[in-house]
């Protein structure tokens, strides 16, 4: 990554030059990420890779606020969407509060929220308040329980029509660009055509504007389970657990430390 993009520069990368956006949680990760992403999304996926929980609904505002702050503390430079967690954005008003809460503790460009047509309306209540609104439509992880699972969308008609309405509500109410989570390629394809902002796909093909994977799924750091659209471009795991089985076992031998590691 070059010069820090802005929200006009991610706007017109539509059609020109696909976006690279990656999870970070922590200052370490976040400044690794940055020499490759053009984003950098603190999600509350954290609360599953991070945390260790089994779906991301009880991340807390001051959770997400924490990880913004240690991301944008390693990675200046970097374009930094921040999610709002799951009961912040309930009202307009809710969610105004929370999200100039967020603005104002941290350096986050943007936030994230999830939701289409729905949403639409408090998505332009933070817009016309100062708040940039990064929009996430599709398959919505916070919804995961409400709609019994993690459900592929775009299967019918009918969801291709919506989702296409949901993509030109959250343009409408202002948003700069979108994640579009877990849609049919082809679906995803007239979903990104349909709008004049950037839509950053995650498990919706290639057709899209950019992708966002989470680190710790393309790493191969997180073990319990790999989703379909991810690809592992590393077997971080087993790198990491070999690495410290070497380290324990020369503790144990003491053949560490040696003299070039001793005072």
């Amino acid at each position: 990554m070059g010069k820090k993009l802005t929200i006009s520069s991610i706007k017109k990368a539509k059609g020109v030059q696909p976006l690279v956006m990656i999870t970070a949680y922590d200052a370490l990760f976040a400044k690794l990420v940055s020499e490759s992403a053009d984003m950098i999304l603190v999600g509350d996926s954290l609360n599953m890779s991070f945390a260790g929980k089994s779906d991301t609904i009880s991340a807390t505002l001051p959770q997400m606020i924490y990880h913004v702050n240690a991301v944008c503390a390693g990675a200046p430079e970097s374009f930094v969407v921040a999610d709002m967690p799951f009961g912040t954005y309930i009202t307009k008003e809710d969610a105004l509060k929370n999200s100039i809460e967020m603005f104002q503790q941290t350096q986050a460009d943007c936030v994230k929220i999830e939701g289409g047509e729905d949403k639409s309306e408090i998505v332009a209540h933070l817009t016309s308040n100062g708040i940039a609104v990064c929009g996430h439509i599709g398959l919505l992880p916070q919804s995961v329980r409400s709609e019994g699972g993690y459900k592929v969308k775009g299967k019918t008609q009918e969801e291709k029509e919506q989702l296409i309405k949901d993509a030109k509500a959250i343009e409408s109410a202002g948003a700069f660009c979108m994640v579009l989570e877990g849609c049919k390629a082809d679906v995803a394809k007239e979903v990104a055509e349909s709008v004049s902002i950037p839509v950053i796909g995650i498990g919706a093909g290639v057709d899209v504007d950019g992708q966002v994977l989470v680190f710790s799924d393309m790493l191969g750091l997180f073990e319990d389970f790999v989703p379909k659209f991810v690809k592992k471009y590393l077997d971080g795991a087993t790198l990491v657990k070999d690495a410290l089985q070497n380290y324990a076992t020369e503790v144990q031998n003491k053949t560490f430390p040696k003299e070039e590691h001793t005072y």
